[in-house]
């Protein structure tokens, strides 16, 4: 399996179906994730609770994947998000993500995008 193809599933079938029990699959134990200036959640069961609070704070969202380059054990993508708040109005911001993997699990998984706006 290509990096491209594992990122873009990590997107449409976890992260935009906001599905923590399928994100979870691709986190090892001590998956260390930290997205945008927050302070990084370290451990599997902590980052899944972390995801599962941003999901219930939004209503959905969408990623557009526009390019995703891969050097040995990290893959980097980048792209545009678009976000559905609860109140039902949006929020478009650009993203960059850096996974880091080790024994086909994500060990590092970095998120930068501005979401100041949601």
């Amino acid at each position: 399996m290509t990096a491209e193809i594992d990122v873009k599933d990590l997107y449409r079938n976890a992260v935009d179906r906001k599905d923590v029990r399928k994100l979870a699959t691709y986190l090892s134990d001590n998956v260390n994730f930290r997205i945008c200036n927050h302070a990084p959640v370290v451990g599997k069961e902590q980052v899944l609770a972390a995801n599962q609070t941003f999901f219930d704070s939004i209503a959905s969202m969408t990623h557009q994947i526009d390019g995703i380059y891969a050097d040995g054990d990290t893959t980097i993508c980048n792209g545009s998000v678009d976000y559905l708040r609860l109140d039902g109005s949006g929020h478009s911001a650009f993203f960059s993500t850096t996974l880091r993997f080790e024994n086909n699990q994500i060990v590092d998984y970095l998120v930068f995008a501005d979401i100041s706006g949601l």
